[in-house]
């Protein structure tokens, strides 16, 4: 196995730990975005995502922890996601997840296995398993407020209010919560809604 410090997995592990540490910061921007657009559920989806950045960060900062004290030098091309839309957000998060799918975590997880560090390998193809996940739920709400169709179903489905809790079925979620009176932005597909039981 080769020696981490000298090794290309030691420069990527950095590149990803300032990746995912970059969409941790996108994505809490995102949800102020969405919260001044009244979109309280796709401002928890991307507070959620950032904490699962952060949580990879973590995983990749770690690993370079025989290194503590030095500076590690590292190239990289990072996107400056900017927009006052939250649709726009969702469509940029969802294609810089894929790409960390479909080509950067895959590589490096590859270029760690030839170096000899099975589990950094296991760990980048583990992550871009979740990145794609990432990708997929930001694809899905994208497409859904394009269409209309956010808060639209087309057939009766259950909708939780993520304020206080009520469920209703019906194709579209109320304007405002019959209960505690907070706006349609707060209602999601039951099937959605976390730590539900279906």
């Amino acid at each position: 196995m080769q020696d981490l410090k000298n090794s290309e997995t030691l420069k990527n592990l950095m590149r990803a730990f300032a990746g995912e540490s970059q969409a941790r910061n996108r994505y809490t921007f995102a949800a102020g975005i969405a919260k001044q657009e009244k979109l309280p559920v796709i401002e928890a989806v991307f507070q959620f995502t950032a904490d699962q950045e952060k949580a990879h960060g973590e995983l990749f900062y770690n690993y370079m922890k025989e290194l503590a004290g030095e500076n590690i030098h590292i190239d990289g091309g990072y996107p400056v996601d900017i927009s006052q839309k939250t649709v726009d957000l969702l469509k940029a998060a969802r294609h810089n997840e894929y790409e960390e799918h479909d080509v950067v975590y895959r590589q490096f997880g590859e270029k760690a296995k030839a170096e000899g560090f099975e589990e950094i390998g296991r760990v980048f193809h583990q992550i871009a398993a979740v990145e794609k996940m990432h990708g997929d739920r930001f694809e899905m709400l994208a497409d859904w407020m394009e269409q209309g169709k956010l808060f639209v179903s087309d057939a009766a489905t259950g909708w939780m209010c993520l304020n206080c809790g009520h469920v209703l079925t019906a194709a579209k979620a109320p304007g405002i919560c019959p209960v505690c009176r907070h706006d349609q932005g707060y209602f999601i597909r039951l099937e959605l809604a976390p730590y539900t039981r279906l």
